[in-house]
């Protein structure tokens, strides 16, 4: 996990793991606009927004799906 001006960000493999979800769903998720990357440093790591993937794992989770199956 990152902190940057006080948010929290998540790396790809740890956005997977916390949804259930394999590195190349994830990717498919921010490519449909479920879930936004943003750029970090030199080497332009993605990383994700640790509230907004909490946000999709309610929403999953309130339907009674698996994130995989929720989008």
């Amino acid at each position: 996990m990152v902190d940057l001006d006080g948010e929290q960000y998540l790396t790809g493999e740890e956005a997977a793991s916390l949804l259930g979800i394999k590195r190349e769903t994830l990717y498919a998720y921010v490519s449909r606009g479920y879930l936004k990357s943003y750029r970090q440093g030199i080497k332009r790591q993605r990383l994700y927004r640790r509230a907004e993937v909490e946000d999709l794992l309610r929403l999953s989770a309130s339907s009674g799906e698996r994130a995989s199956r929720a989008v």
